[in-house]
């Protein structure tokens, strides 16, 4: 199984998200057997590691994602992906208006995905303070539950 986190920038949420389901698959029975990345729909912070608030939000919480490097959406990730979970409705537009023909990754809200909060979205904390990121850090934690809850059950891993 092969999950893509999507927000706009790839600096704040969507490596968050890699994080958080990288250090609880690595603890479950799932580990090795899903394949996950985060991209950002923008082009304006490729190659640069998450936002320092991010990384220091995470830490707090025992994940190092300071390796992390941003990087854009590709065409071939609609190929290399099962799914593409992103973080609001806008991403998922932008996801949906990108994908070339012939696509094979599917495309959903990564809240409503998990089942954490049907049409549920990731608010973007990067004008905020730590409160915002605390708060994406929880949502995204209870989403990583429901992401290895939806695996083990639905693809018997």
């Amino acid at each position: 199984m092969r999950l893509l986190v999507v927000c706009l920038g790839n600096i704040c949420r969507s490596p968050v998200a890699e994080g958080v389901l990288r250090a609880r698959i690595a603890t479950s029975t799932l580990a090795g057997q899903v394949e996950l990345d985060s991209a950002g729909t923008g082009d304006w912070h490729v190659g640069q590691p998450p936002d320092r608030r991010a990384i220091a939000n995470a830490a707090g919480h025992g994940i190092d994602i300071s390796g992390l490097r941003a990087r854009q959406l590709a065409a071939d990730d609609y190929q290399r992906f099962d799914w593409l979970l992103c973080a609001d409705r806008a991403n998922l537009r932008d996801v949906q208006a990108r994908a070339p023909h012939g696509a094979r990754a599917r495309s959903a809200l990564l809240l409503e995905w998990t089942g954490t909060e049907e049409g549920g979205e990731v608010p973007d904390p990067y004008t905020g303070g730590p409160a915002q990121f605390e708060h994406v850090f929880q949502l995204l934690d209870r989403a990583a539950d429901g992401a290895i809850a939806r695996l083990r059950h639905e693809y018997r891993l």
